[in-house]
């Protein structure tokens, strides 16, 4: 089965470049468009598709409060991967923080952006970890956020889930995990899923933001 995608973007060139790029491939195919972020709830709920490519500046709703929304109003909600123009942009960090599970650059060669297209879909490894690090130190609390710290406390990794968390911080996909604590990839996963329970995370995106926002891992 091809990989769904629903564009969210107010700027129609960008719209018609990304679909051009993405309905090249075999294993993707663009369900539908939106030009603004109040589109996306019925849309979503409409095609069902596995991605939301949204852009983060969008003049009704943008893309923080549209993550938000379908998030807290989808049952089993599409991955969300923000689209923006800027790396270092407080929106894009403010996203994440809502809920995304990505962002791509708009200026993104082709291989790239459907590369950021699997990547998210799969939610095997980290998008951009270096980026999201960089924003961590920049907007984020910098482990001054007691909620963040409380849910870290309450979480109680073991040792090894610890290691792994660390491991998803600097973007090492589960392959790379393994080969890294020479244990076997399902034994990863399950260490991956045990983390993500434990820190109420629905992704490894999420996981990471929490780990830096706790003060677990030093952003820098």
């Amino acid at each position: 089965m091809p990989v769904t995608v629903l564009l969210v973007d107010d700027e129609p060139l960008v719209r018609a470049g990304l679909r051009a790029v993405l309905e090249a491939q075999p294993d993707i195919e663009v369900v539908g468009e939106a030009a603004d972020g109040a589109a996306v709830i019925p849309l979503v709920r409409q095609l069902r598709p596995d991605v939301v490519a949204m852009d983060v500046r969008m003049p009704l709703l943008d893309g923080i409060e549209a993550t938000r929304a379908v998030l807290r109003t989808v049952d089993d909600p599409p991955k969300i991967l923000v689209i923006t123009t800027f790396e270092n942009d407080e929106y894009v960090y403010e996203a994440l923080r809502a809920g995304a599970d990505g962002f791509l650059l708009k200026r993104a060669r082709p291989a790239e952006i459907v590369h950021a297209v699997r990547l998210v879909a799969e939610g095997d490894s980290l998008l951009f970890p270096a980026s999201v690090r960089q924003l961590a130190a920049e907007y984020g609390d910098d482990g001054g956020n007691r909620a963040a710290r409380a849910v870290m406390e309450r979480a109680q990794l073991t040792e090894r889930e610890a290691e792994v968390l660390r491991l998803m911080a600097r973007g090492l996909s589960n392959a790379e995990i393994a080969a890294r604590l020479v244990v076997g990839t399902e034994t990863v996963k399950s260490h991956v899923s045990g983390v993500l329970a434990k820190l109420g995370a629905r992704d490894r995106t999420q996981a990471v933001i929490a780990a830096y926002e706790s003060g677990f891992v030093a952003p820098g």
